[in-house]
């Protein structure tokens, strides 16, 4: 039996170590940061940097990011499933070239990426030159909640489409057969069945979407010009320039459990459907 456990825990143990160094230490880390606050050389407990947290100024801020990162989230939503329903109807050397193209621009940096619509949203960018071509005046279109949504939409949806695609692809065509055997049309098999049997990928796409466009700060710092402060960028500023670890650890801890209690929530939800 020794022999056994040591066999099962030494093939584990680089990843309990890595586990430790770069998770369980650093979230213990910000956790104590959190509930001290800094006198001199010492640090002693406190709450006082979630009382701060009550400020009108950061609830407008957590709002903020909320209502933004949701509708980014639905957003996603909107555009992939339909897409991800496409390919997934299209011959499989197609759907391969298809998935690609939403891959390939992931490999691509993420700060290059958001960069590359400031010449496409800016003033004399792609978009306001097409305007005037067509005889219209030119728009702002950046700098505002509009660039900031549409950037999280275009850097996040392939985590939209790529677990519904998934899901899709793997359901059992059976039951679309079966269907349509017994009378059911076009869409009461979408409906009634593909949807629902889709709603795994569904709820991964939207965990996916959510989890990162809550905690961004890129996005709104480029496209946004620093005008947007979300959460992401608060907790930046606390670490980087305001030099409060104390207060930057407690809204990171906020922060972490706003995403738990909606990953508990959308696994409740998927898992009430699956029964």
């Amino acid at each position: 039996m020794k022999n056994k456990n040591n066999q099962g825990i030494l093939p584990a143990a680089p990843y309990i170590v890595w586990s430790a160094l770069f998770i369980v230490i650093p979230l213990l880390i910000v956790v104590f940061f959190s509930f001290t606050v800094k006198s001199g050389d010492n640090y002693s407990f406190s709450l006082e940097n979630f009382k701060r947290l009550l400020d009108p100024n950061y609830l407008k801020v957590f709002w903020r990011s909320l209502l933004l990162a949701a509708e980014a989230t639905l957003g996603c939503l909107i555009l992939g499933y339909p897409v991800a329903y496409l390919i997934s109807k299209m011959r499989e050397g197609k759907r391969n070239i298809l998935i690609m193209l939403f891959i390939v621009p992931m490999w691509m940096n993420f700060l290059l990426r958001t960069y590359a619509w400031l010449p496409i949203l800016g003033k004399n960018g792609l978009i306001n030159n097409f305007l005037v071509a067509l005889g219209f005046s030119r728009v702002d279109i950046l700098y505002n909640d509009f660039a900031v949504l549409l950037g999280m939409i275009y850097n996040f949806l392939p985590f939209m489409i790529l677990p519904i695609y998934t899901v899709l692809t793997k359901m059992d065509k059976d039951l679309i057969n079966a269907a349509a055997d017994l009378g059911a049309d076009r869409k009461k098999i979408f409906t009634k069945i593909i949807i629902p049997l889709s709603m795994p990928g569904v709820i991964s796409g939207i965990t996916m979407v959510f989890m990162p466009a809550v905690s961004t700060f890129v996005i709104s710092r480029i496209l946004g010009g620093g005008q947007y402060m979300l959460l992401g960028n608060l907790i930046e500023t606390q670490y980087t320039t305001m030099g409060d670890w104390n207060f930057g650890s407690a809204i990171a801890i906020f922060m972490m459990i706003i995403i738990l209690i909606s990953m508990a929530f959308m696994n409740k939800f998927e898992g009430t459907d699956d029964k």
